[in-house]
């Protein structure tokens, strides 16, 4: 036992060596061209002509190099493609000299890849000093901010002079907005359009959704002169169009004047934002096309397009290098915080109910921003895998490989990202793409290819290898077979005297290489069981060709088992006239003319269909001169059967509709009159019932008219009259 155990263990041990150095590949072995086999990695071909044994595959020339090495492959005919160096076709170098600033380098390469082998170079990035800085402040001119406004006024030489601190060379813009101008988001009483503030008391400017009040420039002056004319707005919903105004800001490149710089967009609010679909509250469902569409005046209506979408906005950000702070007050911070998280770039501030901390919130932000780097790839093809290792302040690269290069706290130092490229299939052309820093209008231009295809040279035609007939290329006859003792021995679905003919090239139909009803040779189908046709597709039954026992109706020919109609007939079994009234128009015709026991005068006006009459009045199918009806039809014998007979009489339509019309018109001004008739009698009724009761409700009394006076008037002289206690006497009256 022991001795076997002795001879097996140094045969195990040259197998799994033998395994090792031969095979070390196993995967590539599958490959019968040089092609397939280098788009494998790890596997090389080769091209030797004398290298494969009597009855090896042409298989066998793809093998690991060492393998091929190890059976006697000479090395320069190993087809083993390796790393090809890099291309720069511009590798200027970082600069922060003002007329030409360079912040990342290298800024175009060319590279060659192949297929799973990853390739790797280096990216570098620093900050120039002193870069310019646009800055553009978006404001919400709502009602609630009219505090804010009112700070915002005086802040210009302010924001300047903190910015001045960074660079010397800083542009500001001032743009606002508030909402759509359409329900419900803005009221459309016209008293309310023009003044949309609540109480009477103030003064606001109509509803907007953006306006560029001032385009980017030096003066600070013009800032706070153009700000300071700025009147606050209002409208009725809470949220606000801070998305159309970021879009209109960021899109809009000429009229606001964005300058190939460092680009700032502060937006400041104290409540939240519509977004996609809410403008379908208002009747607006087509989506936002990212274009400009501000008018000559400067300003946006918004009433075309719908709210644009978080993912849109943050698109054109990138897309246009622009960096986004958003100085909002404290209790909607939650919800801009979860809006910068979707947008790169971007910070987020509490802004103080008067925005008396927003210079010091700009300056803070910004900061945050430039010391952030992000390096990340925009229209990498999706055959190529993108990674990237950070070196950060002078630390090793981080041996994790991440689909962005980030670093964090980085001032004016010098960023090392390492970057790698791999293809995982091979690229139908050149494809080009873009590395580029997070806000940083430079970008790496990347053009890269995949090598896919050997290069064995030159093919040699009529090669003596293959017996004088072939092509010689990379060692195998036409790569469809291998020469043995002056003869081509063919590989796989391939055959011929020189493997030049491909056994599966030919049609397919139903799924199925020549139908599943022959076989392919050579490029054609080889039909069986009588079957015919390029794809062996035409059945030889004629069993689907039978209307009952008729085929094709009688009324065409049965081809592939399918039925090919006569002229006027379709259908599966050409059972259905095409255009039947007019099939037979002159047949009827003809008999309407010379009647019907003259048939033969119409047999050739009628295509041999039988014809007949009917008695009485009908209407059929088909009409001629509003006169007679007629209907054509298959017989069960297939042959055409036409019925005609006289059309019913009808009123002229014209007429009618001119009756019925007036008859309307009439019935309807009658029915009006009756209407009002009865109407004022249920007045007069109601009228005279409130009178008759008024009348009994009313109580009559006597009373002396008060400008009668009568005939005799009396007058008592007071000087003769007697005080007595017990009586008076009066004084004779005088007449």
């Amino acid at each position: 036992m022991m001795k076997a155990v002795l001879i097996a263990l140094p045969v195990l041990f040259y197998c799994l060596e033998q395994r090792f150095i031969l095979g070390k590949e196993p995967l590539c072995q599958s490959h019968s061209s040089c092609s397939e086999c280098i788009r494998s990695p790890g596997c090389a071909w080769c091209r030797q002509m004398d290298f494969l044994k009597p009855g090896e595959s042409n298989e066998r020339r793809c093998d690991s190099p060492e393998a091929l090495k190890a059976r006697r492959c000479k090395e320069d005919h190993v087809i083993n493609p390796g790393e090809h160096p890099l291309t720069y076709v511009k590798n200027s170098d970082l600069s922060s000299d003002r007329e030409n600033v360079v912040q990342l380098k290298p800024q175009n390469i060319n590279i060659t890849l192949r297929v799973g082998v990853p390739h790797e170079f280096t990216v570098e990035f620093k900050r120039a000093k002193g870069y310019p800085i646009d800055l553009y402040y978006l404001m919400d001119l709502s009602y609630s901010m009219k505090d804010d406004l009112e700070q915002i006024k005086t802040l210009g030489q302010k924001i300047l002079k903190k910015l001045k601190d960074i660079t010397e060379t800083v542009r500001i813009g001032f743009g606002s907005f508030v909402d759509k101008e359409m329900l419900p988001y803005v009221s459309q009483v016209k008293s309310r359009r023009q003044n949309p503030c609540p109480n009477r008391i103030d003064t606001c400017q109509p509803a907007f959704s953006f306006k560029n009040v001032l385009p980017l420039t030096q003066n600070a002056r013009d800032f706070e002169r153009e700000v300071s004319k700025q009147k606050i707005s209002g409208n009725l919903d809470a949220p606000e169009a801070g998305l159309d105004a970021i879009m209109q800001a960021v899109v809009c490149q000429d009229k606001i004047r964005w300058g190939d710089v460092t680009r700032i967009l502060v937006y400041t609010s104290d409540d939240t934002f519509h977004m996609a679909g809410d403008g379908r509250l208002g009747g607006v469902f087509q989506p936002h096309n990212g274009q400009c569409h501000l008018s000559d005046q400067g300003s946006y209506n918004g009433k075309a397009y719908d709210y644009p979408s978080v993912g849109h906005v943050s698109r054109v950000l990138q897309d246009n290098n622009i960096q986004l702070i958003f100085a909002v007050t404290e209790d909607i911070y939650p919800a801009y915080k979860a809006l910068s998280a979707l947008i790169p770039q971007s910070v987020v501030g509490v802004l103080k109910n008067d925005s008396s901390n927003v210079v010091d919130l700009i300056s803070e932000a910004y900061g945050n921003l430039s010391s952030t780097l992000v390096l990340e790839q925009e229209g990498a093809p999706k055959e190529l895998d993108v990674s990237y290792a950070s070196t950060c302040k002078g630390n090793q690269a981080d041996i994790e490989w991440k689909t962005k290069g980030e670093c964090q706290n980085i001032k004016h130092e010098k960023i090392t990202f390492q970057v790698r490229l791999n293809a995982s299939a091979c690229l139908k052309e050149p494809q080009t793409f873009r590395i580029k820093m997070q806000g940083i209008n430079e970008e790496v231009k990347i053009t890269v290819d995949t090598e896919c295809h050997c290069n064995c040279g030159v093919p040699e035609k009529d090669s003596k290898h293959c017996n004088s007939s072939g092509t010689l290329s990379c060692g195998v006859c036409s790569e469809h077979g291998t020469c043995e003792c002056g003869k081509c021995v063919c590989q796989g679905q391939f055959s011929g005297k020189f493997c030049e003919c491909d056994d599966n090239s030919c049609e397919y139909r139903n799924g199925f290489l020549c139908n599943g009803k022959g076989r392919c040779k050579c490029g054609k189908c080889i039909c069986s069981n009588n079957y015919t046709g390029s794809a062996c597709d035409c059945s030889p039954r004629q069993d689907k060709c039978f209307n009952d026992k008729w085929l094709c109706s009688g009324q065409g020919k049965c081809n592939c088992n399918r039925c090919q109609c006569n002229p006027g007939f379709k259908g599966e079994h050409c059972s259905v006239l095409i255009n039947d009234c007019m099939l037979l128009k002159d047949c009827v015709a003809c008999h309407m003319e010379v009647g019907i026991p003259d048939t033969n005068v119409c047999a050739i006006r009628c295509l041999n269909a039988t014809v007949s009459r009917l008695e009485g009045t009908h209407e059929l199918h088909c009409t001629y001169q509003d006169t007679v009806s007629y209907d054509v039809k298959l017989g069960d014998d297939g042959k055409i059967v036409l019925q005609y007979a006289d059309l019913p009489r009808s009123v002229d339509k014209t007429t009618l509709i001119i009756s019925i019309s007036v008859s309307g018109i009439i019935l309807i001004g009658i029915i009006i009159i009756i209407i009002y008739r009865c109407l004022v009698e249920l007045y007069d009724i109601r009228e005279y019932q409130n009178f008759v009761k008024a009348q009994k409700q009313t109580e009559w009394k006597e009373v002396q008219n008060p400008l009668f006076k009568g005939a005799t008037t009396t007058v008592y002289n007071p000087l003769h009259m007697k005080h007595d206690e017990n009586e008076k006497e009066l004084s004779e009256p005088i007449i």
